[in-house]
């Protein structure tokens, strides 16, 4: 099949890793177009080589591959340097596969993976010369659709999409397509697809619901404005995650991407319920993987790709029970072969270490601890299931297996956070080095002393957690708490071991009024992209002067969606959406925070959450303790 690039060598050859731009990759899908029904073209609207890393696109289009009748390709953000260049010589954005352009596809589907990549959304359509807005797109226009965990709050972009899907890829898009399919053969309109697509389980179609609101600038109500729209939509949901797609076979890339490895998704969702985590929430209940299908998915995966390395994918990699037995057979594999495999989000106890060195044998590279918070009081505050003795314990332990950089991650700014608790941050990376110098002796100290990298990040409340409810800190508080954890740090007996890193608040600050926001912020984002914004989660891209100046001119206060506690009874922009975990046992666990109380895991004791109308995954394992009452 013929293929012409829709870049000319001239202009490959200007750009900065041109390598992003011509597909044709291995494993890449070809297809003859003029055999296929429906051309949908999956997007994550960052640069190639952070998109290529996101297993839930390669998921989607070897699912939308195996069909016959569709056409799954790809696109990502073209970077400044190819953005420029578009512009000026009027090249529409093109898919990798066959170097078409977008608008001329059926579908854009765009991932929604994280808040700072809202501007980034908009060049996409931008460079494809689609409409922003989806009530001035024309019947020509592909069908613009988004999923991916922000689509848990889709409202602040809700008037950029024409779709949402709500929850996990593999349920229901054979059916909307499907549906289109049929719409396009009756010669049905644009409204009327969607009307029929708003039917489907997991679908939500924001031009037909509008917002009311109260004096306050908090939501009223919602008004429907088509009268057969549902009032809630209930996420999708894969129950048996073993028998479903994977990409067998994932794109393999010329150049090198940010997680250049064959990724294997052991479990979805997370027993362990920290207060903070979106995640933990949104993908609840825990599902398993069968050990046998994954070993099989291990042996081929590798086959397929030529890649050196594998990693295990999951919330939290030391619940999954198959662990050991899937390690033994994956060191047998991979031991001859060279390969190395990867686990991250493993708790550092005995288990693990013991894991890990059976894992690193050649290399002790870092290990990660993330205590969150340095008092265990404020551990006890988010649920975070760890204290202090575990912490050191795990240091010691990992100490005399021979590592020695330790990577701390923590949060300031969290709910009743004190000047002590930030403190606590440096005591307890001086008692890990402290730890260090007691477990190993002199002379086997080769690199001489440990290494403790300590990194803290602002904490963002984010829908669907219980610090839904809480207020989020200024720039101005974060700032200073960052400069409280040094200061801390510098004044500990360890103070060389201690490496401190910190995130920017600017940034920190804006994720946290897009995480909460209401519709009200689309023409804030819209004018943002106007003035030249882009790439914002990119700091040599993010200008937060334009920002503010945006909000001003739309007369938006963002500190309304930041630094205000909301009222228990306050709706919020996403409570029409119903991610199977209920608002009521939200707010039991923010008053259970509150009250410095802590939840059990789900394998310990079911906490009543909602998830177990879904009939499966951990809620029906054998061993578990009844549901107690709900309050």
């Amino acid at each position: 099949m013929g293929r012409k690039l829709a870049l000319s060598d001239e202009i490959l050859m200007k750009v900065e890793k041109p390598a992003r731009y011509i597909g044709n990759e291995f494993n890449a899908v070809m297809k003859d177009k003029g055999n296929v029904d429906i051309r949908f073209c999956m997007c994550f609207p960052d640069i190639y080589e952070i998109g290529m890393s996101h297993l839930g696109i390669q998921i989607l289009y070897s699912m939308f591959n195996s069909w016959e009748d569709v056409w799954c390709e790809r696109v990502y953000s073209p970077w400044i340097d190819l953005d420029k260049i578009m512009r000026e010589k009027e090249i529409p954005l093109f898919a990798l596969e066959s170097q078409d352009p977008i608008k001329n596809m059926d579908f854009l589907g765009i991932t929604l993976q994280y808040e700072m990549c809202y501007t980034n959304i908009l060049q996409i359509l931008d460079l494809s010369q689609i409409p922003l807005f989806s009530k001035d797109r024309r019947e020509t226009d592909p069908i613009v659709i988004g999923g991916g965990p922000c689509s848990y709050n889709p409202e602040p972009i809700a008037s950029f999409f024409d779709l949402f899907y709500i929850g996990e890829g593999e349920t229901q898009y054979r059916k909307l397509l499907d549906i289109y399919k049929e719409n396009r053969r009756t010669g049905g309109s644009r409204l009327e697809f969607l009307q029929r697509a708003s039917a489907l389980p997991g679908f939500y179609v924001p031009a037909f619901y509008e917002e009311e609101y109260k004096e306050d600038g908090t939501i009223k109500g919602r008004r429907k404005l088509y009268e057969n729209a549902p009032d809630t939509i209930l996420k999708e949901i894969v129950m048996d995650v073993s028998d479903t797609y994977y990409p067998i076979k994932p794109v393999v890339p010329f150049m090198q991407i940010t997680q250049d490895r064959v990724v294997l998704e052991i479990q979805r969702g997370c027993i362990r319920g920290c207060r903070f985590c979106q995640a933990g929430q949104l993908y609840r209940p825990v599902r398993e993987r069968d050990v046998d299908v994954l070993k099989k998915y291990a042996v081929e995966m590798l086959k397929n790709t030529g890649y050196d390395e594998i990693s295990l994918s999951s919330l939290s990699s030391s619940d999954y029970s198959g662990l050991n037995e899937l390690l033994e057979f994956l060191i047998q594999e991979c031991r001859e072969k060279h390969i190395n495999i990867s686990l991250p989000s493993l708790r550092i106890d005995a288990f693990s270490l013991d894991v890990m060195s059976k894992v690193q044998d050649v290399k002790k590279s870092s290990l990660t601890f993330a205590p969150e918070a340095g008092s265990q009081r404020l551990r006890d505050v988010i649920n975070k299931g760890l204290t202090k003795e575990d912490i050191l314990n795990g240091a010691a332990l990992a100490f005399e297996g021979g590592w020695t950089r330790v990577k701390l991650y923590f949060m300031l700014g969290l709910p009743t956070e004190t000047e002590e608790d930030i403190l606590g941050i440096g005591e307890l990376s001086n008692d890990i080095a402290a730890v260090f110098f007691d477990t190993v002796p002199k002379e086997k100290r080769t690199n001489g002393r440990v290494q403790i990298v300590t990194s803290t990040s602002f904490f963002i409340p984010k829908p669907f957690t219980p610090f839904q409810w809480a207020r989020m800190c200024t720039k101005e508080e974060f700032i200073e708490k960052a400069y409280q954890t040094k200061k801390g740090i510098m004044t500990q007996l360890n103070q060389k071991s201690i490496k401190y890193n910190w995130h920017e608040a600017d940034v920190s600050v804006l994720e946290g009024i897009f995480a909460r926001g209401d519709r009200k912020l689309a023409n804030v984002i819209a004018k943002a992209y106007e003035k030249g914004c882009m790439f914002d989660s990119w700091s040599e891209c993010f200008h937060n002067d334009v920002w503010m100046e945006c909000f001003t001119q739309c007369g938006v206060d963002p500190d309304f969606y930041t630094t205000r506690e909301r009222a228990e009874d306050e709706i919020f922009p996403w409570d029409f959406l119903d991610c199977g975990v209920t608002k009521e046992f939200l707010l039991r666990e923010w008053k259970k925070a509150m009250a410095q109380t802590v939840s059990p895991n789900c394998r310990k004791q079911c906490q009543g959450c909602g998830a177990n109308r879904f009939g499966g995954g951990v809620c029906l394992e054998k061993n578990r303790t009844t549901i107690p009452q709900q309050t």
